[in-house]
């Protein structure tokens, strides 16, 4: 589970033609809306993202469009927070930037016995020799190095959250409202998402990999311009801190604490540290960002359970937008 934003190969885009719809006035203008919108799921589905974008950007403004796309109210520009200012505003930074995941290692912890129990009974059971048990021991140990070099882990995670999706509507219902988080924030900031899975199985089926995290994954046609360019905004930074936060900062304010999120934190960390911060000056980007989308989240928290609902229902990324568009106050905007 985690924001699968793929920032990372950054891959040229040549320019293409675009669909584009012309605004007219009418007394239907949620059906145009929405009209629009399945031609974005269409583009997306074919791996289009530049006229997906194109077509989101038609609509942005437009009477009968899109009014909440890019226009959230954020606070201040990032400066030095401290953690007492956090507090100020009833946030723990501790609960947020430091999740661990109680189910998951909860499962992991018991398949583990499991496997010392199993062994033990195949021993007693079937009479196995010390070096039979030695030769199994050191098979299943190679695996494990195999999954973890290769895969990077992905085998033992699919297992695991498999079993976590199974076992604990505690954890499904945590994973669906972290990608929601992610998916409304980066709506509000002007990124559009291109898709999600919620599983660590949906994932393997979507994109065929073990090293793919399930996640929510978003049109990141602007961030590779700039970064091709060499010159990363402070704007798309500050958009990618927030978005990067938004999963474990609601389930902070769900549940007053994050389990999941942890490769969400080292991958900003990750990009902060790539741009040459300091540790001061990137946990203040951090706090900021962390005041910044837990104000968001707040402000909007009627709006994040629709798109929730709508995601745990795995509806497409077009009703998930239309969702938050038909939902939102704009006066809280």
């Amino acid at each position: 589970m985690g924001m699968v934003i793929y920032y990372g190969g950054f891959l040229s885009c040549s320019p293409v033609k675009v669909r584009t719809v012309k605004m007219v006035n009418s007394t239907e203008p949620t059906a145009l809306r929405w009209k629009v919108l399945e031609q974005v799921d269409e583009e997306l589905m074919k791996g289009d993202e530049r006229a997906a974008l194109s077509l989101i950007k038609e609509l942005q403004g437009k009477p009968g469009g899109l009014c909440c796309f890019g226009t959230a109210r954020q606070t201040d520009p990032p400066r030095l927070y401290t953690l007492d200012e956090l507090k100020l505003n009833g946030i723990d930074a501790s609960a947020i930037l430091s999740p661990v995941d109680g189910t998951l290692g909860s499962i992991e912890r018991y398949l583990q016995v499991a496997a010392v129990l199993g062994g033990v009974s195949a021993w007693a059971l079937f009479g196995l020799t010390q070096q039979q048990i030695l030769f199994i021991s050191v098979g299943l140990l190679f695996l494990a190095t195999l999954d973890s070099v290769t895969f990077s882990g992905g085998f033992s995670s699919l297992v695991i959250d498999t079993i976590g999706h199974a076992v604990s509507q505690k954890y499904r219902n945590r994973v669906v409202q972290h990608e929601a988080g992610h998916f409304l924030i980066a709506y509000l900031l002007g990124i559009l998402p291109k898709g999600y899975t919620l599983t660590s199985l949906e994932a393997l089926r979507k994109e065929g990999s073990l090293n793919v995290q399930a996640g929510t994954a978003f049109v990141d046609i602007e961030f590779r311009e700039e970064v091709d360019s060499g010159k990363l905004s402070s704007k798309m930074l500050d958009r990618f801190a927030c978005i990067a936060l938004a999963g474990v900062a609601t389930e902070y304010l769900l549940y007053g604490y994050s389990e999941g999120g942890l490769s969400d934190i080292y991958q900003l960390d990750s990009l902060l540290k790539g741009l040459g911060f300091t540790q001061k000056k990137a946990d203040s980007q951090v706090r900021w960002a962390v005041l910044n989308t837990i104000l968001l989240l707040r402000r909007h928290e009627r709006v994040r359970s629709k798109v929730a609902e709508a995601m745990s229902s795995r509806k497409s990324v077009a009703f998930c937008i239309d969702t938050i568009e038909n939902t939102i106050n704009v006066d809280d905007l």
